[in-house]
């Protein structure tokens, strides 16, 4: 408790002025209690209630005498006659200390029997459930927020059981029924509410089997998971879900980026190449916003990993974990607030003196709530329309975005509602590709699952920007199918979905809604956007048959040179 395990002459002084200062202060049953809940009994267990329900699964107020022999046999090596690692050794060590009762006159002859013909409850490995990655995670959080724990303290924290066990189920349930076929072995879930409390997280398939946390310490790459990012800095450029970009082949220097499909739709709408994850389209943002800009974007938000400044960060290929990506997406969902991720809530020790309580009441505002409208009615694009439908949820408003990266290696998908934010991730710790999973395949049925369990009993609430009705964005779950356009449908209809057919109303115009911003001429605010448009943005890139040998086709600034075209 007070000094360092250092072999000197000077040590051994100062345990001798402690041993008499404790002597006169505490009596040896205190003495033995400070003791017996603080030391090390193996298997990563401290102190002797942890080690009793580490190993025998019960209070160490309810051990029999042999499991109570066992506990005490372990204060010699604690690693080497660990129940859990060595049970022939640490019994065998057990029977020393039966003896020795006995022949102190602590227990009987026949207690000596009978204690040693009894066999304790084979100890687990290690321990299992999905909630031990959070509890790691507590106590590598402390030292940072308390400094060295000298006394016993109580850490309350942000997790939610109910949803911690929800996510278990939904990860372990994908994996044991698909994980082999797929040839996925991994995955992780962490969820968010929108001041950035983690609510439930799993780090992996087993904690039994490996305790490496998949959500917090690995970093892979998230794929086009990051185009949000990308989007959003190219409004903040002044472009908007209704501006057009030409989807033909593209070349930045010696980068050619392709759609996953290999296919070119033409003129799309910047909602529709979301929805769609065009690959074409998120290279030209990047260009547009210019790279350093979307860097300090997703920084901005809430990515701390170091991104690299280059063209390639519109497919997602710098290397982020899997909370900070969600973590990331909680601005869009609570209307433009940063939402640092925590799990400890308060700290305090056993009399009840407050030592640590976090501080994140006042978020910073990191993002304007018209971006941030904008890209839900984007992102909710992806669910009901685009890549993402296999992340529908009955009832609620929800958005997210997919990610696969090369060679099918990881497969994420980030969503959100107004109530979490939620990322999975699967794949493989050495990095060995998968058959064909997408982020809208397994993460986004998993997503779907744990978010229907979270959501059950909650009143449904709409996205920041976007409206009340859930039906303008969901797709509707009864028999009734009738919806008010979205500004997501009226551009669907003006470009004909992906092939760039048009459609007019009589008069060539069409009143936009976007459920919640002001309603205006679609002609008006496309002028508008020109009028705000930096004559310097050109991206350096070339687009259409100079990019790759496909046919020319005219790349359209806005969506009023779409419709104007007929």
């Amino acid at each position: 408790m007070f000094l360092t395990p250092d072999r000197t002459l000077e040590r051994k002084v100062q345990e001798v002025l402690l041993a008499f200062w404790l002597e006169s202060k505490y009596t040896k049953d205190q003495i033995l209690a400070m003791y017996l809940n603080r030391v090390f009994f193996g298997s990563n267990s401290y102190g002797v209630e942890a080690a009793s329900r580490r190993y025998f699964n019960k209070s160490a107020r309810d051990v029999n005498l042999t499991e109570a022999a066992i506990l005490a046999a372990l204060l010699k090596a604690p690693s080497a006659l660990s129940p859990a690692k060595n049970p022939k050794g640490a019994m065998e060590r057990a029977r020393l200390v039966l003896a020795a009762m006995e022949e102190q006159g602590y227990i009987s002859a026949d207690d000596m029997k009978m204690a040693t013909s009894q066999q304790p409850p084979k100890a687990k490995s290690y321990w299992s459930g999905a909630e031990h990655y959070a509890a790691d995670m507590v106590m590598d959080e402390l030292p940072a927020l308390i400094g060295d724990v000298k006394e016993d303290v109580v850490v309350d924290t942000t997790l939610d059981r109910t949803l911690e066990r929800a996510a278990e189920k939904a990860v372990q349930a994908a994996l044991s029924k698909d994980g082999k076929r797929l040839g996925v072995s991994q995955g992780a879930l962490v969820s968010i509410d929108g001041a950035g409390a983690i609510r439930a997280v799993v780090g992996g398939r087993d904690y039994a089997r490996s305790q490496f946390n998949r959500a917090f310490k690995a970093k892979r790459q998230p794929g086009s998971a990051f185009k949000p990012f990308v989007y959003a800095a190219a409004l903040e450029r002044g472009l908007t879900p209704a501006s057009v970009l030409n989807d033909a082949p593209v070349r930045i220097g010696k980068w050619t980026p392709e759609n996953y499909d290999n296919k070119y739709r033409g003129p799309v709408s910047l909602a529709n190449a979301l929805a769609n994850s065009l690959n074409t389209i998120a290279a030209q943002l990047v260009m547009t916003a210019g790279p350093a800009n979307v860097v300090k974007f997703a920084h901005r938000m809430g990515i701390e990993s170091d991104i690299q400044d280059n063209a390639s960060i519109a497919l997602g290929t710098s290397e982020v974990s899997l909370v900070e990506l969600t973590a990331s997406y909680a601005p869009f969902m609570n209307g433009g607030y940063k939402a640092t991720p925590h799990l400890i809530r308060r700290i305090t020790t056993a009399s009840g003196r407050v030592l640590y309580e976090n501080k994140y009441e006042t978020p910073p505002k990191v993002l304007s709530p018209q971006i941030a409208a904008e890209m839900n009615m984007m992102m909710a694009g992806v669910i009901t329309k685009g890549t993402g439908k296999k992340a529908k949820l009955a009832g609620w408003q929800a958005a997210g975005k997919t990610g696969t990266t090369q060679s099918f290696r990881d497969a994420l998908f980030v969503g959100y509602t107004s109530n979490l934010a939620t990322g999975v991730w699967f794949g493989n710790d050495d990095g060995a590709s998968m058959k064909k999973v997408t982020g809208g395949g397994l993460p986004a049925e998993v997503w779907s699952q744990f978010m229907t369990a979270a959501h059950q009993g909650l009143k449904p609430e709409p996205l920041p920007g976007i409206g009340g009705d859930s039906s303008d964005l969901i797709a509707s779950t009864g028999g009734d199918e009738q919806r008010r356009d979205s500004l997501f449908d009226m551009i669907s209809h003006a470009l004909g979905g992906a092939d760039g057919e048009q459609q007019q109303q009589p008069g060539g115009r069409r009143q936009v809604d976007p459920q919640g911003l002001p309603t205006q001429d679609i002609e008006q605010v496309i002028r508008q956007e020109r009028n705000d448009a930096d004559p310097g943005l050109t991206p350096p890139m070339d687009v259409g048959e100079n990019a790759g040998g496909q046919p020319q086709r005219r790349a359209n600034s806005t969506l009023l040179d779409v419709i104007m075209q007929q």
